[in-house]
């Protein structure tokens, strides 16, 4: 079984604490490195600010991308990812509180290999945070 680093990009601390102790647990990635906003995410991509070396930021096998970010919002990081041929083939999965169709359409049109929601009691949370660790990392093929 071949481990992922994941790139959390989620501004909300506790959710962000959530979703690394459910992945850990399931050992589903080797590390998971969180950006707290969109700009801080496209740093740790492309080695800037205090990515610049590369050396903390090592390519991951799979972007958890919320959408209501600081700075930069989810659907601007995700089109610069696959606008980009370096990123584009690595997975994108928005995780996000909203439901609305037109930003899951938007999300697709995007890009996105997946889409979705956060529920909001904390087994349901947890169960989907540890489906998508599953998949991703250990079912998928990942390029």
């Amino acid at each position: 079984m071949k481990l992922i680093d994941i790139l959390l990009v989620e501004d909300n601390p506790d959710h962000a604490m959530l979703i690394k102790k459910v992945l850990e647990n399931h050992r589903v990635a080797n590390k998971v490195y969180v950006a707290e906003n969109g700009a801080e995410a496209l740093d740790y991509m492309y080695h800037r600010g205090k990515y610049g070396n590369g050396s903390d930021a090592p390519r991951p096998g799979l972007v958890l991308l919320d959408i209501k970010l600081p700075k930069i919002d989810g659907f601007a990081v995700l089109k610069q990812l696959k606008s980009d041929p370096e990123h584009r083939s690595i997975p994108v999965v928005m995780l996000t509180t909203s439901d609305r169709d037109e930003e899951i359409a938007k999300g697709y049109a995007e890009g996105a290999n997946s889409y979705v929601t956060k529920p909001v009691k904390f087994d349901e949370f947890a169960e989907k945070i540890k489906s998508i660790g599953l998949y991703w990392g250990l079912i998928s093929s990942l390029p």
